[in-house]
């Protein structure tokens, strides 16, 4: 359905550092990294499609959070989700709602929101039920 996400940031290196952190715990690959733009691409290992995209503004504005806006990260369980919620905090992330059980979203939604370190929204869930 998507063909890429880009995330606007104000301060390349620092949102760099942030998202291969977090990336790496969700087994995203780095694309590409271009620092005269600047910007930076990750992709799952085995498609080409869709990219998740950090970098300065095209238009030279400044980077600013929507009101409103998030981007969910797809994890393939529980931990992983715990994991990549701890890595956010540890790389300047801000907690907007602690790895849990969300079910009235539905009964298997396992979430967590931070915020990056340009108070973009982001969260990290997983929709598996657990193994038994």
């Amino acid at each position: 359905m998507l063909s890429h996400v880009f995330v606007g940031v104000t301060d390349f290196e620092r949102a760099f550092a942030f998202y291969s952190a977090l990336l790496k715990t969700l087994d995203l690959q780095l694309r590409f990294r271009e620092d005269a733009m600047p910007w930076a691409g990750w992709q799952s290992p085995n498609a080409p499609r869709p990219l998740f995209l950090v970098g300065v503004p095209y238009d030279g504005n400044p980077a600013a959070p929507g009101n409103g806006q998030m981007v969910a990260l797809l994890a393939a369980d529980r931990a992983t989700v715990d994991r990549a919620h701890a890595t956010a905090l540890a790389q300047g992330g801000v907690c907007e709602g602690p790895p849990g059980l969300r079910p009235h979203y539905h009964p298997d939604y396992y979430g967590a929101y931070f915020r990056d370190p340009d108070g973009n929204k982001l969260c990290v869930c997983c929709h598996t039920p657990v193994a038994d």
